[in-house]
């Protein structure tokens, strides 16, 4: 057999052979309008559960879900728990229990305030419960027929519990903030009522689990409406709550209605009834009402949860019960969880143990923490908790910034997640990304395509263009990323594309989301926008971690490198840090001012991405591949970039430059 001795040759037959075979496999196909655009999700429509096939399957997505949850709320990382510094005062003493009056710090000068139900004649250590109330107009003081804070609480200590029922912030006690305080600013940092209250939830397990008359081994929760959102909230972050009935609250088709039960990012590609799975394996009741939006629950809530638990091994474990009334905590459903309770908490499966017996409400006087007298010194003012959590943020992404390869390690590991869920993406496995036709080139030619995710609904305009000359295998490939979309570079033939086709590289640009070919129109005026929808930039992000991973699926293709122009290049870095095996990238940082706020509300509004560490993040979680970034002017930071490429002794693979730099010299970079 004769050997031809042209390389030349070879490679060209090579890659004429692979460009005829290679297909990027496809499983699904991609939609006739990008549905990211065509779908806006809301709290008001219906949501199906996708049946995990294997309990290995589930744990993984809880764990997902759990820093999904935690992300949004701004409490990942957990901020530093201060000392409650716990004030119990105000005795009154019934028959077979008592109340008291209580406030904590959950943050330093910042109030969690309620009442302690105690039992009285019993011997503890009791277990304990934590109830938190819905938008009831008189919060944690209601007491009507459809629901009564008062009546479950009393009836809770006469049989063996120690409650504390907590106010919603801005309701009763809790006057230090307005129950609606949002906006889009505080959105930068995971800050608004929900945020708040589940902290308070969390500090109030604390306070509950420090009781010396409380066994901190058998913790509860429950709540009704919007106290129900806060108990599957609070129960799927944390494990201590060991029993747990949300009421009248998972739903399908309504995901809660408050500014407290909904905060950016919170439900991005899940409901309420994923987020109520998180309880399993731990004893969970649903109690539902025909009468409001939870009347669907025997029939798909319950058996979509039930799933979950049935992989678990624990389907004896979660329950449902209906009541025929309206949207309730009543006293039917309050029986319900009282027998619920009692039967894994107290081991008594009698249930004509746990009717509800009559009860006497004491007057708000007597039971308000702060009646009559002023707020503690150095309580804080809204604003004065809005700078002291952004203060504190900051301060422990500071804390946190690598100085020797363990402490980058650790960083890699805890603040990997806070940015992979502020921007709401992650690199495609390449078998998932799925195309419009095969694509299949001869050397000089281009073609256009379109690219997803399966699954996903997002459809992204393409092109790519082949060298005359290729090199056959080994190839290595470049991915340009403008804020006009690839219609930049189709118009301008002798330029970058050129340049780089000449060093035979196979280049490829995208309209990433609403940008050139993909220009979209979408309705974002419902304030909860972002709490089930992504940002043009996030999809941006995402757009570019698809056509990254496109790209590395290719047998031919070894090396990738990724360009971004003018603002792209903020999307282009922000993709690099979640994107494996970057060989090169280019940025223009277009001069953007990474530590100012408005620029993010201005230029890149991405929620979180201030509380996750924004760029300061982004440039140290990735390999010290070579960077370079360019435009920066004086204000976008990179004394943490170059920190971590001197950690990691890289120092010659990054350049940065304050200025904008010619075509010419960023070619010279990607050879």
């Amino acid at each position: 057999m004769n050997v031809p001795t042209s390389f030349t040759l070879l490679a060209v037959v090579s890659f004429l052979i692979l460009f005829s075979t290679v297909h990027v496999s496809q499983e699904g196909s991609l939609p006739e309008v990008d549905q990211r655009a065509l779908e806006i999700r809301n709290l008001d429509m219906p949501y199906t559960f996708q049946p995990y096939k294997t309990k290995e399957e589930w744990l993984v997505r809880a764990k997902y879900l759990r820093q999904q949850i935690l992300v949004s709320a701004g409490l990942w990382p957990l901020p530093e728990k201060k000392a409650l510094n716990p004030q119990i005062f105000g005795k009154i003493e019934r028959k077979e229990y008592s109340i008291e009056k209580v406030y904590f710090e959950s943050y330093p000068g910042f109030y969690v305030t309620g009442n302690l139900y105690r039992p009285l004649g019993k011997a503890g250590p009791f277990p304990g419960i934590l109830t938190p109330h819905g938008h009831w107009e008189y919060g944690r003081l209601e007491n009507a027929e459809l629901g009564s804070i008062p009546a479950r609480c009393i009836n809770f200590a006469r049989q063996g519990y120690v409650i504390f029922s907590y106010d919603m912030v801005g309701y009763n006690d809790s006057r230090q903030v307005d129950h609606r305080f949002i906006g889009k600013p505080l959105s930068l940092w995971g800050i608004g009522p929900l945020a708040l209250q589940l902290w308070n939830s969390i500090r109030s397990t604390d306070f509950l689990e420090s009781l010396p008359d409380v066994d901190k081994n058998r913790l509860a929760c429950t709540g009704a409406s919007g106290g129900g959102t806060q108990t599957f909230l609070l129960t799927a972050v944390d494990d201590r709550i060991q029993v747990s009935a949300p009421v009248n609250m998972i739903s399908h088709y309504m995901q809660g209605g408050d500014v407290c039960e909904n905060i950016s990012n919170l439900r991005l590609d899940t409901n309420n009834m994923e987020i109520g799975a998180l309880m399993a394996p731990r004893p969970l009741l649903l109690v539902s009402a025909a009468g409001d939006w939870t009347r669907d629950t025997p029939r798909i809530e319950f058996p979509a949860i039930q799933g979950v638990y049935k992989l678990l091994g624990a389907e004896d474990k979660v329950h449902a019960v209906q009541i025929f009334a309206e949207h309730n905590y009543n006293r039917e459903s309050r029986e319900a969880v009282y027998s619920w309770f009692g039967r894994w908490i107290l081991g008594q499966r009698d249930e004509s143990l746990f009717k509800e017996k009559s009860f006497h409400v004491e007057l708000p006087a007597d039971v308000l923490v702060f009646y009559g007298r002023d707020l503690p010194q150095g309580a804080k003012t809204q604003q004065q908790l809005i700078d002291y959590l952004i203060q504190s943020y900051q301060r422990q992404i500071i804390a946190l910034q690598p100085h020797d390869a363990a402490s980058l390690a650790r960083f890699r590991e805890l603040m990997g997640p806070a940015l992979r869920h502020s921007l709401g993406a992650q690199y495609p496995d390449p078998r998932n990304v799925i195309v419009s036709q095969p694509i299949s080139l001869r050397a000089g030619t281009s073609q256009e395509f379109l690219m997803g995710r399966h699954n996903s609904g997002d459809r992204v305009p393409a092109i790519i263009w082949t060298p005359k000359t290729p090199r056959g295998h080994g190839m290595t490939a470049t991915l340009l990323v403008h804020p006009e979309g690839k219609a930049a570079f189709q118009n301008q033939a002798n330029s970058m594309v050129s340049s780089l086709l000449k060093l035979g590289h196979v280049v490829m640009s995208v309209d990433t989301f609403n940008t050139g070919s993909a220009k979209a129109n979408r309705d974002m005026s419902d304030p909860f926008f972002t709490t089930y929808n992504r940002t043009d930039d996030a999809n941006r992000v995402q757009d570019v971690l698809t056509a990254i991973s496109c790209l590395k699926k290719r047998a031919d293709i070894s090396a990738l490198n990724l360009v971004g122009f003018g603002k792209a290049g903020l999307w282009c870095l922000l993709a690099r840090s979640l994107a494996p095996e970057i060989q090169g990238t280019v940025a223009d940082a277009s001069q953007f001012k990474s530590q100012e706020d408005q620029a993010y509300l201005d230029q890149l509004y991405i929620p979180l991405i201030r509380r996750a560490g924004e760029f300061r993040t982004a440039l140290t979680l990735p390999p010290t591949s070579r960077l370079l970034i360019h435009n920066t002017g004086s204000q976008f930071d990179t004394q943490w970039v170059q920190n971590v490429y001197q950690l990691s002794q890289a120092h010659s693979a990054l350049r940065i430059e304050t200025a904008k730099l010619s075509e010419t010299e960023l070619l010279s970079w990607l050879k």
